[in-house]
């Protein structure tokens, strides 16, 4: 009697035991799956022998994932359309239907690695017309996002908006960007009229306005300044007359400024060049590669 009520203690025990290992392994994944959550935005591209111009991000700039027990929720930046789509992570489908556009989405969890997959189906009753695969992993430098379109991949280093380093500002004073004002006018390869005003240097600032004119309609706007800040310059964004967004210079001569910032989704830089014929050219882009924007004026009235 007393060997069998040992061996039922020692059975109890090592049941205790499996079930605490259980629970300290779904807590441990539970705590790996939630590192996902928030909002992510793109830093720099890791596909391998890349080219430059073709870097990027491997899906929108910026992005937002939330956690429920069970599911992820693709918030935003997953070509969802407007609305969350909840995931289950158990291999379920998940079927949405937006503007006669069918998706079907799959989840797993596993290893450490969040997996999503998207079949489009553009045509009720027709197969689906392509498969997309994303995979998400927490990194001590980041999220690593892995995007799969057929044979191609695409690799990509996320980090929340407030991980990401601000560039050290260079010196400068509101004089350095003189050559800036005045009003410049330019035209899209569309047609469309552009245009850039900016005041003269004064009282630490410039002031300036865009506009884009198409078909004789205004399609765009956007306030802007540049003002003096700890010693150097901050260009100030409001396109649409939105909250603004800081760009820190970070390089400046007599005809060329360089304006930072890898926490904006797009642009993360903006450049103003100043010809040797007096054109200004401004370009928009990443950090690093991909193919910038780049916008033409001359002066208004040469």
């Amino acid at each position: 009697m007393e060997l069998q009520s040992r061996s039922a203690t020692a059975l109890t025990l090592l049941s205790l035991l499996a079930l605490a290992l259980a629970a300290s392994q779904l807590a441990a994944q539970n705590d790996g799956i939630q590192a996902l959550a928030g909002e992510w935005t793109y830093v720099e591209d890791r596909t391998e022998g890349r080219a430059l111009e073709r870097l990027g991000p491997p899906m929108s700039n910026t992005f937002a994932l939330r956690i429920e027990d069970g599911a992820v929720i693709l918030v935003r930046g997953h070509g969802s359309g407007h609305r969350d789509v909840r995931v289950a992570l158990d291999g379920k489908v998940t079927e949405v239907t937006e503007s006669g556009k069918t998706s079907r989405y799959r989840g797993a969890w596993k290893d450490g690695t969040l997996t999503y997959e998207v079949d489009f189906v553009r045509t009720p009753g027709k197969p689906p017309e392509g498969l997309i695969r994303r995979e998400f992993r927490s990194t001590a430098d980041g999220l690593i996002v892995r995007a799969y379109f057929g044979s191609t991949a695409s690799i990509g280093l996320y980090r929340h908006a407030e991980d990401i380093a601000m560039p050290t500002p260079t010196k400068a004073a509101i004089g350095d960007v003189a050559w800036l004002a005045g009003a410049w006018v330019g035209k899209k390869s569309s047609g469309a009229s552009i245009e850039e005003r900016w005041s003269p240097p004064l009282g630490g600032a410039m002031l300036g306005v865009s506009r884009t004119v198409s078909r004789g309609k205004m399609t765009g706007f956007e306030f802007l300044r540049i003002v003096e800040r700890g010693g150097g310059l901050v260009y100030v964004a409001q396109p649409g007359g939105r909250p603004p967004t800081d760009f820190v210079l970070t390089e400046v001569t007599p005809t060329r400024a360089v304006f930072d910032n890898p926490r904006h989704d797009y642009p993360k830089r903006i450049v103003y060049e100043l010809s040797a014929d007096g054109r200004l050219r401004a370009t928009i882009g990443y950090m690093k590669g991909g193919t910038p924007r780049q916008f033409e004026y001359e002066r208004d009235g040469d």
